[in-house]
């Protein structure tokens, strides 16, 4: 899977989660399609919504503005299309269930790091 700046940490309600970055388009297309599920989460920027139409497992999605506060988190089974979110600027995706173990819910603020903790990476091909 394609990344932008690297691999690194994110963090909310003071946790660190591996984060793989998808910056590029091809990199943004591809998302977490084709893989058995992921370790961590996935950050797609720029981007205000997603669908999950060829994924092979459900995932959460939170809707981040562009200071990386969380504006919504939703729940995706394969085949969906998510509703836009007009203040989104980023969306972070992970397995499902991810989201309300790390404390991601909306009004938190997600923190980026750039500090490498190791890869993330998708489960499968």
């Amino acid at each position: 899977m394609g990344t932008g700046p690297g691999p690194g940490p994110v963090g909310a309600a003071a946790r660190e989660i591996p984060l793989r970055i998808a910056a590029s388009y091809r990199a943004r297309a591809k998302g977490l399609l084709g893989v058995d599920g992921v370790d961590g989460a996935l950050l797609i920027t720029p981007c205000q919504s997603v669908h999950t139409f060829r994924m092979r497992f459900t995932i959460d999605v939170a809707y981040l503005d562009r200071r990386f506060n969380v504006l919504a988190v939703r729940t995706m089974r394969p085949g969906r299309l998510g509703l836009p979110r007009l203040r989104a600027r980023h969306v972070l995706e992970a397995e499902a269930g991810a989201m309300e173990r790390w404390g991601v819910r909306p009004g938190v603020r997600v923190r980026i790091s750039a500090a490498p903790l190791g890869e993330a990476s998708p489960r499968g091909r």
